[in-house]
């Protein structure tokens, strides 16, 4: 896969992740999520901050995970996608995965959060990009152990018979799914 490949394949990631946000109830920002201790508020303010996060990583920025997560405003969609195009750039900048943000890092990222908002809001993730959360997957099967799950990942869920590749990586992350 060339480098024009991988970005096309964060660009999904990230658009279908906007539109999932575009499509958030205000009525439902009240509402729990997969995440246990969120609500989709919290999610979507988690969500909108990543890739900010992410591109200052690629920048060469260290990251405080642990800090707050600040509103993603009045409109969440919009602020996802100025944060999203940045870390696209910043991503490219540093080499386009062979620096500290991997593609495989990010597609887990957002696959997991990407179910999570689509569960929450009532959505199906059957017409999301697969091979988006297949590389998340890939790369949380060969990272994600017993000794570095906590306090991210609970334990390894059983996937529902039939599950797609955003349930599978969402229990595998702990979810129940």
């Amino acid at each position: 896969m060339t480098s024009d490949d991988d970005a096309a394949v964060l660009r999904r990631a990230l658009d279908q992740l906007a539109g999932l946000l575009d499509d958030v109830p205000a009525g439902a920002l009240g509402d729990r999520t997969p995440c246990e201790q969120w609500s989709v508020r919290d999610l979507v303010d988690h969500v909108v901050a990543a890739p900010a996060k992410f591109a200052r990583m690629a920048r060469g920025e260290s990251i405080d995970w642990t800090q707050p997560t600040p509103s993603a405003g009045d409109d969440p969609a919009a602020e996802f996608r100025t944060h999203a195009d940045d870390l696209l750039e910043a991503w490219r900048d540093s080499g386009a995965g062979s620096g500290p943000v991997a593609l495989d890092w990010l597609c887990a990222e957002l696959a997991v959060h990407t179910w999570d908002l689509a569960t929450a809001t009532g959505r199906s993730t059957d017409d999301l990009d697969q091979g988006v959360a297949e590389r998340g997957l890939t790369f949380l099967r060969a990272n994600l152990t017993e000794d570095n799950r906590s306090p991210a990942f609970g334990p390894e869920q059983r996937a529902p018979e039939g599950a797609d590749t955003y349930g599978r990586a969402a229990a595998f992350a702990g979810r129940s799914a």
